[in-house]
């Protein structure tokens, strides 16, 4: 069974960090691009980074650029997400999904609900 499994959310001020974990199974790992996604209320869901399992090729959005680190442990078939100086506008529902191509993340539309999702953690950074 393929699963995705998103964690490590959490309620924090401004400036903290959390760490959040994907957890994989059912599917080879180390043949994927594994991203992060978020949503929060009235907004459209944005990719925020994403890695590339084999070669490690990453891509973050340039407002988590030097503030998120996205790294993967594929002996443990899992993609963390480092989040540091935390802002209110970080404050989603945060979902991890999979994807044959990393280029998939970047191109709007490129990961869909056909690809492989967890069921989201959620942050919320308080003012």
């Amino acid at each position: 069974e393929v699963q995705l499994q998103a964690s490590g959310g959490g309620l924090v001020q401004a400036g903290g960090s959390l760490r959040l974990s994907c957890a994989a199974s059912g599917f080879a790992f180390d043949e994927y691009a594994i991203g992060w996604f978020r949503q929060a209320p009235g907004k459209e869901r944005e990719g925020v980074s994403c890695i590339d399992s084999s070669d490690g090729t990453t891509w973050y959005r340039d407002s988590v650029k030097g503030r998120f680190t996205i790294s993967s442990d594929n002996a443990k078939n899992t993609v963390y997400l480092q989040m540091n100086s935390l802002k209110p506008e970080d404050t989603a529902v945060y979902y991890c999904a999979a994807n044959p191509f990393l280029v998939n993340f970047i191109t709007p539309g490129g990961v869909d609900e056909n690809d492989y999702w967890g069921q989201g953690t959620q942050v919320t950074v308080s003012s």
